[in-house]
């Protein structure tokens, strides 16, 4: 049996992945120890057959990053096992530094960092090296409460019971993200190791903008709070002290129409924040992102669902109410002018606010078919 695996993905590297699987060898004969190299590829060159005429495992046509790095991981045997790309941007001969720590028992989670390290010119982007990987990793450390440097350094190691003790699901980019979340999130004890990153061979597979959303996605999936409740509860606030206070204050026309109709904006914008809110949270809690706790369960219970149809019903009624009594207004004063122009809005406001309510719970109802089946 092994007792270390690389796993590596792969797509068109023809030209490195025979350095990189020489390397890994080199690691084995470091130790002492058998080995084994699991190349997961999706190559249209001869990647495949370079790799496996040097003795390599390899799983051919799996596509997304997520879904290489599962598939590899799920073959690999060893008791301590690492990863890195197939471009030899990550030099493999620096991975005893990592797998010292697992031996040692010094830690079960290590993951390289190239800010910290040496950022080789022509390797990275300015883009992604002084904002986008900065930003994300902040955003990540904030988050989750973490204090690393470098959150999408490809580079990694892990002993086998960190493996599986890990619940990684992403199929794409954000898989990087889920690794170190899951890490946090299980108690892994969590090393960082400076390394020196390379200029690629090939033409970068990256997707600047479009990768990095995946991964602000997904740390949105995992803490809709600061992203999502936070911001819609303030917005819904501030919308609603600036429509009461024009009320108190007496006629809304000659104090501030156009305010009046912010603030009403401002309600119905927060209001459907929260909503979305309310969708990512269900949706997490589906796919076991989040601990079980009775809170959860009860917030996504039937009842609790009912009570919220009730509640998007009262705040519907109330709009049609507003609305019916403006009509009324406006015959009593012969299809004239009428001066409750802010009744009206709120009836709108009331209206909407309702109906974002209504199908959010039908929604909402509609995620849950399942889990209220297994009850």
């Amino acid at each position: 049996m092994p007792v270390i695996s690389i796993v590596m993905p792969s797509m068109n590297e023809e030209k490195t992945i025979r350095t990189c699987i020489e390397k890994s060898k080199k690691i084995f004969g470091h130790y002492g120890v058998e080995g084994e190299v699991i190349v997961v590829d999706n190559s249209s060159d001869s990647t495949a057959e370079i790799a496996r005429s040097m003795g390599s495992r390899v799983i051919e046509s799996v596509t997304g990053y997520g879904n290489a790095y599962i598939t590899g991981l799920a073959n690999a045997q060893g008791d301590y096992i690492a990863i890195a790309d197939a471009d030899n941007t990550y030099d493999l001969e620096e991975l005893p530094r990592f797998l010292d720590y697992l031996m040692k028992g010094e830690a079960d989670f290590v993951i390289g960092t190239r800010l910290k390290g040496d950022i080789q010119e022509g390797s990275m982007p300015w883009l992604h090296q002084y904002i986008g990987n900065p930003f994300l990793t902040w955003l990540l450390d904030r988050l989750f409460t973490m204090n690393i440097s470098d959150a999408h350094c490809g580079m990694r190691a892990f002993t086998r019971d960190a493996l599986d003790r890990l619940a990684l699901k992403a199929r794409g980019m954000e898989f990087a993200s889920e690794m170190v979340i899951e890490a946090a999130y299980k108690g892994l004890r969590i090393k960082e190791v400076p390394i020196t990153y390379y200029r690629r061979d090939a033409p970068s597979k990256l997707r600047s903008f479009h990768d990095g959303w995946r991964h602000v996605r997904f740390m949105m999936l995992y803490r809709p709070v600061p992203f999502l409740f936070v911001p819609g509860a303030i917005v819904m606030l501030i919308g609603t002290l600036m429509t009461t206070a024009l009320l108190l204050r007496g006629s809304v026309i000659s104090l501030g129409l156009h305010s009046f109709i912010l603030g009403s904006m401002l309600l119905i914008i927060g209001a459907q924040i929260l909503s979305t809110g309310s969708y990512v949270k269900t949706y997490g809690s589906i796919h076991g992102l989040y601990e079980k706790k009775n809170d959860n369960n009860k917030l996504l219970s039937y009842r609790s669902l009912e009570r919220e149809l009730l509640l998007g019903s009262v705040i519907l009624v109330a709009g049609i109410s507003f609305g019916l009594y403006i009509v009324y207004q406006w015959i009593s004063a012969g299809y004239g002018t009428i001066s409750e122009i802010q009744y009206a809005i709120i009836s709108m406001v009331f209206v909407a606010v309702g109906i974002q309510v209504i199908f959010g719970a039908i929604f909402t109802s509609m995620m849950l078919l399942d889990t209220d089946a297994e009850e």
